[in-house]
């Protein structure tokens, strides 16, 4: 990997992503901490993913105009920085959604730019990508089991101080990270109302909103999901962590893996596996193997589809298309679909139990299977 800044990169997305283990597995505790409601839960979490609608489209617009991406991931990782001071101030439900909404709003900008500026540095060797990206699989593994620890033995409050340690070196990281020339094919540019046109580019972002829904349950409750079944904080950890370990090990593996298999294959394959998993987790969670086999499944859930999905995204989206291409993608997908899955999970958890809102995930999962199945392939062929 000569001439690519491969540690600055990787240190932005390790501590990118442990924000994300102390968010995604944590941040529910200490909401129902505050005395907060299933739905109150739902709705604050879903935040996270509502402002990813709007603001990196809104910033991958700027950063295609300007061609200042990295500037405009320094900015806002101080922006959240600074805006996550609020937590410490007030804990009333409006004031929690006021708080969380201005941090996602300049959190969300950081992700699609990074990515495509890092795919911008590697050029036609968008294989190496997981061997990158795979750092923030490492550091959410290290804060969620060292979150979980913590927990079982300090107050729920002490998060703050390690996700606001968490932003600190998200900012730092950001400060390194150099630009990346973007090479602007003028003779084979299409419009992104070209490319949104096409069938395949269609049914990847149907298909990638409906997985993003599926895993609501799972971002938002599956930490609560086993508190509740019995299991201490660090086990809850501890099976977080087994999901990401085995997505590491995906990240390694994809660059040969989609050398001889279509992505287009193997994105159908773990949205089947999708559905298995959440079914698994929903109706399962007393048994501890079906739980281990069920994180096992995040390999493909999340590794292979994310790396499969990210490469078609850069495959479909090209020249001046790249940055808004991620971003367009990023809100879709975790944007519209991952608000909306934590917003029907907030709704049915109380009234329908774990087990319902597991399964609906599940039926999502399968419902993007059949999308993909119809319409993602059809580009395959030609793509080859």
């Amino acid at each position: 990997m000569t001439g690519l800044p491969y540690w600055r990169l990787s240190g932005f997305y390790f501590f990118y992503f442990a924000f994300v283990g102390a968010m995604a597995p944590y941040w529910g505790l200490y909401l129902r901490s505050l005395e907060f409601n299933a739905f109150q839960i739902g709705v604050l979490m879903s935040l996270l993913q509502v402002m990813r609608i709007f603001a990196p489209n809104i910033w991958g617009h700027i950063a295609d105009r300007t061609g200042k991406r990295v500037t405009i991931v320094q900015v806002a990782a101080v922006v959240s920085l600074i805006s996550f001071i609020g937590v410490f101030v007030g804990d009333s439900f409006w004031w929690m959604f006021a708080v969380m909404s201005f941090i996602s709003f300049f959190w969300s900008a950081s992700l699609p730019l990074v990515e495509a500026t890092t795919l911008s540095h590697l050029k036609d060797r968008t294989d190496r990508y997981g061997k990158i990206r795979l750092w923030g699989s490492v550091g959410f593994i290290v804060v969620v089991i060292g979150l979980g620890a913590l927990l079982d033995h300090w107050p729920i409050r002490a998060m703050l101080w390690v996700i606001m340690g968490l932003l600190v070196g998200i900012v730092l990281f950001a400060r390194f990270i150099p630009e990346a020339e973007v090479a602007h094919m003028e003779t084979e540019h299409v419009s992104l109302r070209g490319v949104l046109k096409r069938p395949e580019v269609i049914a990847l972002l149907v298909a990638a909103m409906l997985m993003a829904a599926a895993h609501g349950p799972y971002y938002t409750f599956f930490t609560i999901h086993l508190v509740d079944a019995g299991y201490s904080k660090m086990a809850a950890g501890w099976l977080w962590a087994l999901g990401v370990v085995c997505e590491i090990g995906i990240f390694l593996i994809m660059p040969r893996v989609l050398r001889h298999i279509r992505a287009e294959t193997v994105i159908l394959l773990t949205l089947l596996a999708a559905a298995l998993r959440f079914i698994l987790i929903g109706w399962w969670v007393d048994s501890l193997p079906v739980l281990l086999f069920a994180q096992l499944l995040h390999a493909l859930t999340f590794g292979a589809y994310h790396a499969s999905a990210i490469g078609l995204v850069h495959r479909y989206f090209r020249g001046k298309n790249q940055a808004r291409g991620q971003a367009l993608y990023n809100s879709l997908a975790f944007g519209v679909g991952g608000s909306f899955g934590s917003l029907y999970s907030g709704a049915a958890w109380d009234g329908l139990g774990g087990p319902v809102t597991f399964a609906l995930a599940g039926g999502m999962a399968l419902l993007a299977a059949g999308v993909f199945a119809a319409r993602g392939r059809s580009g395959a062929s030609a793509a080859h």
